[in-house]
């Protein structure tokens, strides 16, 4: 079936569908994580991944806590047959994965471009809102702004960001397609996203397949066949050209004996690398998850004596800032005074 359900154009009609990959377990906190952080609709899960519906930009969506990776979904079906056809048969079963519905492959690559270009402009207007002052000699007449009076200096902010508020909604509106009822046809709003994103065309994409196969499919093919079949069907089908060392575009294909699971991840870097984490030491997501088991409070003391490398920790400082994180020698010195007291 199809992944993404589109309105009049190749947008999608309500948000757009992704899923997330979790360690066993966690699938629950994801599942709960999506709804209250991205207010996610028509969540659903298998075992190891959650799929959703979401609205939100890139912004919100690096801080899921719980999920290992994100994928932009383009494809989720039955499996395979692979009990009783031949192998040339299910090599053109695989291929349909890629011929049978292009329209959910080009609107996927379409919400990827919007995705990546809206976030590269709302980059671009915070650093310009950062620095107002840095302009060009002659812009709005203004030579010296330092001579300015007060009351003249406040009027040019307002003015200013005025200015970027309506840039942005603008921009918000042409390449956010499915934060807004706003459309143009798919073409054209491919060709805006390629212009001004600077993203290559839909023709002169680079890619790679990534594939993961288990199950009985496993027994029949390993990955690298498969990942050459469903390469040569894009080839063919859309004009991709394959790299396997640096492409534009990863396509990610689970194939097992449950379901076929075809995505784009959205981020190079895993949701689970957390940039706050020298030392790797407990699962950030495992972290995170026992963590949010405390339900930690405004003011509350989160104490872990057996800390290892404190990284429950870190996950409980970073998502509740106002919660004190003390350090092993602090735990240790509160549990000696305590303990002492007691036995005296």
């Amino acid at each position: 079936m199809a992944a993404l359900q589109t309105g009049s154009g190749s947008r999608p009609a309500a948000g757009a569908r992704f899923f997330c990959t979790a360690g066993r377990g966690l699938e629950p906190f994801l599942m709960r994580e999506v709804r209250t952080r991205l207010a996610a609709t028509q969540v659903e899960y298998i075992s190891g991944k959650v799929f959703f519906t979401t609205c939100s930009d890139l912004n919100m969506l690096k801080k899921l806590k719980s999920a290992e990776r994100l994928f932009l979904l383009i494809k989720k079906q039955f499996p395979l047959n692979v009990s009783s056809v031949s192998k040339g048969k299910i090599f053109n079963e695989m291929q349909r994965l890629v011929n049978d519905d292009p329209e959910s492959w080009l609107s996927a690559i379409s919400i990827w471009k919007n995705l990546l270009e809206l976030d590269a402009k709302k980059d671009k207007l915070s650093q310009r809102d950062a620095n107002p002052l840095k302009r060009k000699v002659g812009e709005n007449d203004i030579t010296n702004p330092k001579k300015l009076k007060t009351e003249q200096m406040q009027e040019l902010q307002e003015s200013r960001e005025c200015q970027l508020e309506k840039q942005m909604e603008e921009e918000t509106v042409e390449h956010g397609g499915f934060l807004t009822s706003g459309e143009k046809p798919p073409e054209a709003s491919q060709n805006d996203v390629v212009k001004a994103a600077g993203t290559p065309d839909r023709k002169d994409l680079t890619f790679r397949v990534s594939c993961r196969c288990s199950g009985t499919l496993a027994k029949t093919f390993t990955a690298q066949e498969v990942g050459r079949v469903i390469g040569i069907a894009l080839m063919k089908q859309y004009g991709w050209k394959a790299d396997l060392r640096n492409p534009n575009l990863e396509i990610f294909i689970h194939l097992n004996d449950i379901y076929s699971v075809v995505g784009i991840p959205v981020f190079r870097v895993p949701l689970a690398s957390r940039a706050y984490i020298k030392t790797a030491g407990l699962r950030s997501t495992i972290a995170w998850a026992m963590a949010s088991l405390a339900e930690i409070k405004a003011g509350a003391f989160v104490l872990d004596p057996m800390c290892g490398l404190g990284t429950i920790l870190l996950e409980a400082a970073k998502e509740w800032p106002n919660c004190h994180c003390p350090q092993r020698v602090l735990i240790l010195l509160f549990l000696t005074f305590h303990l002492g007291k007691s036995l005296s």
